[in-house]
């Protein structure tokens, strides 16, 4: 079939095999190109990573395979393809990789089902033990809309919605470049806890407390969540908002599963990350202005960084760069230094207030933006034949 790219709201419905391999292909090109000296000796040797077909799941466990050589284990949920209907981006991205992981001898896996069930953590536990002895990393990294709680049977939804008020702002539509106001309804109070459900670290507390009660834990072992702070511009529809509320429930986690591992030697963090780019921050209202502005303002400065780049900085220097992990006063990972840098915020704050609603955004980098949303679903790379007839089941 012929394949193309299909967009809705912001969200693309289609992903292309062949691209989605040339997007893992450039990801392995980057991280071959590093230096292995620099690599500290200690980098994790059998990975777990919750949620690790796209985005900086994806990219941590890229990291941890290719430069510290360890054997990873995925879980997503992904929809496999068909003779005439494509899979997801993150069916293609894992197949690609596990083929690169697997020419070079390294264990690389995937179980794909809901990671929120008692299932799929069993499964999980069982390939561990079969597979891999125990693990000495996991990185929770799952971006779901919504989650069934394995006790109760229970369907909550994540909604992102301002908290008390409505909220407007400037955005920006994506496909034609013009300036709009976006204007999100406050969330009910329901709203907030199912939120909280979803997003929150109740979920990534159930795997630290299955995999540590079945004894696959090793001594020292790691685990990282990953959130966003980022500018005040978006605090009410991010930070302050529902999905803000979420993201404290996931930090306070942080430091219970540290005390719950402290037998072991165990600790967990959550990495504040940078604004990218990725399937679900594509559709979140306002942030496509702010990401385009950011993206041109830190490529200006040399300090931008796609998710392979940010987790490889992650893992270098500040998971496995000494005996002490940096974090800030509330024990957070601060990877957002660069973007969070008051020269950086002080030139997207100026570039902001040029925008003008109805006219053509202004002094940002909406290519780049366009250009790497269309690369995480294996289109806009100039090598590949879109008109060509393909297998959606070839890889």
């Amino acid at each position: 079939m012929i394949i193309k790219q299909k967009i809705m709201r912001n969200v693309s419905l289609t992903a292309h095999p062949a691209g989605c391999a040339a997007y893992v292909a450039e990801q392995v090109a980057f991280l071959d190109a590093q230096s292995r000296p620099s690599a500290p000796e200690n980098l994790p040797k059998r990975v777990l990573v919750i949620g690790g077909s796209t985005g900086y799941g994806l990219a941590s466990r890229m990291v941890g395979a290719l430069i510290g050589g360890a054997a990873t284990l995925n879980v997503s949920f992904e929809r496999e393809p068909s003779e005439n209907k494509v899979a997801t981006p993150g069916w293609y991205n894992t197949k690609a990789f596990e083929r690169v992981a697997h020419e070079r001898g390294l264990y690389a896996q995937s179980l794909f089902g809901d990671a929120f069930s008692a299932e799929m953590k069993e499964r999980v536990a069982r390939e561990i033990r079969e597979q891999m002895g125990q693990v000495d990393l996991i990185v929770y990294s799952l971006a779901s809309p919504m989650r069934i709680d394995p006790v109760t049977g229970q369907t909550y939804k994540s909604v992102l919605k301002p908290i008390g008020k409505p909220y407007a702002a400037l955005s920006v539509d994506v496909p034609s470049g013009i300036v709009e106001t976006a204007v999100i309804e406050p969330a009910e109070d329901s709203q907030i806890e199912d939120a909280v459900k979803v997003m929150g670290g109740e979920d990534w507390q159930l795997w630290i407390d299955h995999l540590h009660a079945e004894g696959l834990l090793a001594e020292g072992v790691k685990t990282v969540a990953y959130s966003y702070i980022g500018p005040q511009i978006t605090y009410p529809v991010y930070r302050e908002g529902t999905i803000g509320k979420a993201k404290e429930h996931l930090e306070s986690t942080a430091s219970l599963l540290t005390d719950r591992m402290r037998g072991i030697g165990g600790s967990a963090y959550v990495s504040v990350n940078k604004a990218l780019v990725t399937r679900a921050s594509a559709v979140i209202p306002v942030v496509p202005l702010y990401i385009a502005l950011l993206y041109q303002v830190m490529k200006e400065k040399g300090l931008h960084e796609d998710c392979t780049r940010q987790m490889y900085r992650l893992f270098i220097d500040r998971l496995y760069a000494g005996p002490a992990v940096p974090v800030d006063d509330e024990g957070r990972i601060r990877l957002d230094d660069w973007e969070m840098r008051t020269d950086v915020q002080e030139e997207v704050d100026r570039r902001w207030n040029m925008q003008r609603e109805g006219e053509q955004m202004i002094g940002g980098d909406l290519a780049g933006f366009k250009e790497e949303y269309d690369h995480i679903h294996g289109f806009g790379y100039s090598s590949i034949d879109y008109e060509r007839d393909v297998d959606p089941r070839s890889i």
